[in-house]
């Protein structure tokens, strides 16, 4: 993997607090408002997929992905594929559900998609795996939380700003590394 310098990731590492962090008051957290509305272009977390198709966004979630540029990443195209793959042939709600997704991929421009880089990767590995031992996650949280380090590492590296009803995780991951952008929004 030759985009990826071990080495130079390890030295990155050196912000880890070596203790569980927790998640602050809203009150230190950057929620979308409308004083906020323009700004740098956003990379959608696959909450917001979901949220959306469920009616659940508020109204200023519209707005700004109306005002800012929104860009895909292949990390919520692989944990929407994988929500394929789990539904049950057998229920009768799986075909409106593989309906919904094939739309909701289908309707992401390939100009706007972006797939993360071995640097990305090997960080984000970095990253979860210290966020996995300071936060004590379970065997069920650590790939979330893999995935969830992609996704914040890759915006960063772009650019873009994360838009996440996910407040919990990004939280901390905003408290390891606070130069990264994240807007959080509460679903309806």
């Amino acid at each position: 993997m030759a985009s990826f310098n071990f080495d130079a990731a390890v030295r990155w590492a050196r912000f880890d607090p070596q203790a569980a962090l927790a998640r602050r008051p809203d009150i230190y957290l950057p929620f979308v408002t409308e004083e906020r509305l323009g700004g740098q272009a956003l990379l959608l977390d696959t909450c917001v997929y979901i949220d959306q198709s469920q009616n659940r966004t508020p109204d200023i979630v519209d707005r700004f992905m109306s005002a800012r540029q929104v860009n895909h990443s292949t990390v919520a195209i692989q944990e929407l594929m994988h929500t394929v793959g789990v539904l049950d042939p057998r229920d009768r709600r799986r075909p409106a559900a593989v309906t919904a997704i094939r739309r909701l991929i289908r309707s992401m421009p390939a100009h706007r998609v972006f797939a993360p880089d071995g640097d990305v990767l090997g960080r984000a590995g970095l990253l979860s795996g210290i966020l996995c031992r300071l936060q004590g996650y379970a065997a069920d949280h650590k790939s979330r939380a893999l995935q969830d380090c992609v996704l914040f590492l890759q915006a960063q590296k772009l650019g873009f700003a994360i838009l996440t009803a996910n407040i919990a995780d990004f939280d901390i991951l905003l408290q390891l590394l606070p130069i990264a952008r994240v807007l959080f929004y509460r679903r309806k």
